[in-house]
């Protein structure tokens, strides 16, 4: 199928298919599968729909859901024969979840017995606030309400933290002013461990650096002096052949690193000195950094280094409580008064809309066959939320002397559809809809109420789009396009099939509504004038 933009209506005779069309819809809405429905269990079944989804405003949704965003989505669900399901949006596998949450706002499918989502008080104050224009207030408020729950949050969380360093203020500022007056910098230990193992092993480094200098330059035969004459051998016979030179070369960089290497020996035995005071001084700074791992259970100078800062900033909150306490509370008083008062506003636009939209929606169910409705909004001041201060509920009543209940409690099947029907179409007025697909809403109403029904119909379907199932021949002559489901009885197997009709097959179709299977010339001029009407 591929339904007009506006209104479509679905026809054909009871038990021909057309619940099928639904299932795949509820498929499409994250609905579970059953192989039961399944018309061949042992192939798979693949069911998809094209959503044009641009003015939805749905760019957050997707980027949340982490999913590829195109103006034409395609969603598909597949069924295995052994029953398993399978999600896709845009060819991104996905959880029955994300499609329902997808589902629900590109699709509003709505049969003669499905009462939550009216019954819903989040979904009612939508309404209200659709009817009233209130959609940039509501975003204010919301974004004024997040602020003060995150206020209120720092300020409480600031609150308690300042309470338990009260408590241990006294411990956190000796912490702190141990580590400041111990004064352990990064590297420290290292350095102090191996000053330490050179001055205990003083005596025996020196006695290993001076052989080592007797050896290479201090001998009678030293690798120094024998290495320089070796060299000046090499130089002299150097001019006969480049691999004399080069040798040569490499024996003179050999004696400069060995100079190099004797002159930091010397240096650094001359700096070997055993030196009791220093010794243990050393001693007692790695003892005190060694209690200080111990105490706090860490491993290293860094590790107590990140302490020390974490105490001191405990000290420096503490220190400056009062100061900080005193902002927090500032904001959250700010943020509070602000909230308040976008609350009041939005809740004073919403009552001022009360009378009018009830008054809306009654003129409109008189005008399809509910002439004793009254509708009524019960509202309370709520501690407010991110919807606002406000409570309401919708109490309706369809008979004359009732008074007005709550909608679960009063309505019947019919009259509830057609109550679901002028309220979204008071909202189709006001906002952008999904696709909304009504089942048998007429169930109950003929003559003058149904043309009134395919009238609002028709009007309603001109901003959005509308799929009708529908048995009144008023009704399916308002459609822009015209389907008929039928079953197919050619094969060893019953298919149910679904056509758009043409001009004259449409003629042919409402005058069989009209007049029954085989229609008299009245029943096709019937449908004739119901067409052009």
């Amino acid at each position: 199928m591929e339904p007009s933009g506006h209104l479509n209506v679905i026809t054909g005779e009871t038990g021909a298919g057309k619940s099928i069309m639904l299932g795949a819809l509820g498929l499409l809405m994250g609905n579970r599968a059953d192989t039961k429905v399944l018309w061949d269990e042992q192939e798979k079944c693949i069911t998809e729909g094209i959503f044009k989804i641009k003015p939805y405003n749905l760019k957050s949704f997707f980027k949340a859901e982490d999913l590829d965003y195109d103006d034409q989505t395609v969603i598909r669900r597949e069924i295995n024969p052994g029953g398993k399901s399978r999600a896709f949006i845009n060819d991104t596998p996905v959880t029955l979840d994300v499609l329902r949450k997808l589902g629900a706002m590109l699709m509003d499918v709505h049969s003669q017995h499905e009462t939550l989502m009216l019954g819903d008080k989040n979904f009612q104050l939508k309404l209200v606030d659709a009817y009233a224009g209130n959609q940039n207030l509501l975003e204010q408020y919301q974004e004024t309400w997040q602020q003060y729950v995150q206020s209120k949050k720092e300020y409480e969380s600031l609150q308690e933290r300042a309470e338990s360093l009260r408590q241990e203020s006294d411990f956190i500022h000796f912490q702190s002013d141990e580590l400041v007056k111990a004064g352990f910098e990064s590297g420290e230990q290292e350095k102090l461990e191996s000053e330490l193992k050179i001055m205990e092993h003083a005596e025996d480094i020196k006695s290993r650096f001076n052989a080592i200098l007797d050896l290479l330059s201090r001998s009678e035969y030293a690798a120094q002096q024998a290495l320089t004459e070796a060299r000046n051998q090499l130089q002299a016979v150097a001019g006969y052949s480049k691999v004399y030179e080069a040798l040569a070369n490499r024996l003179q960089s050999n004696i400069i690193e060995l100079d190099d290497i004797l002159n930091e020996i010397e240096t650094a035995e001359a700096t070997v000195e055993f030196d009791p005071q220093r010794a243990e001084a050393a001693k007692d700074r790695i003892d005190s950094l060694y209690r200080l791992l111990k105490k706090h259970r860490v491993n290293s100078i860094d590790e107590l280094l990140t302490l020390q800062e974490e105490f001191q900033q405990k000290a420096n909150l503490t220190a400056n409580l009062d100061d900080e306490l005193a902002k927090a509370k500032t904001d959250y008083e700010q943020k509070t008064k602000q909230m308040q008062a976008l609350t009041e506003k939005l809740s004073k636009a919403r009552a001022k809309v009360f009378e009018s939209l009830c008054k809306e929606i009654t003129q409109l169910l008189n005008e399809v066959g509910i002439p004793q409705a009254s509708l009524r909004i019960e509202h309370s001041r709520i501690s407010p939320t991110n919807y606002g201060g406000d409570s309401i509920d919708l109490l309706f009543s369809a008979n004359k002397g009732i008074a007005p209940r709550p909608l679960g409690d009063v309505a019947s099947g019919g009259e509830f559809s057609r109550l679901m029907f002028c309220i979204k179409y008071v909202m189709a007025e006001k906002t952008e809809m999904p696709t909304l697909v009504l089942d048998e809403i007429d169930t109950g109403v003929s003559g003058e109420i149904a043309i009134k029904l395919g009238k609002l119909m028709k009007s309603m379907a001109k901003k959005h789009q509308l799929i009708t199932i529908s048995h009144l021949p008023q009704i399916a002559a308002k459609a822009d396009t015209h389907y008929f489901v039928f079953k197919d009885n050619s094969s060893k197997k019953t298919i149910s099939s679904i056509k758009c009709l043409t001009d004259q097959e449409r003629v042919e179709e409402i005058a069989k509504m009209i007049g029954g299977e085989k229609p008299s010339k009245v029943a096709v001029e019937n449908a004739r004038e119901l067409l052009v009407s």
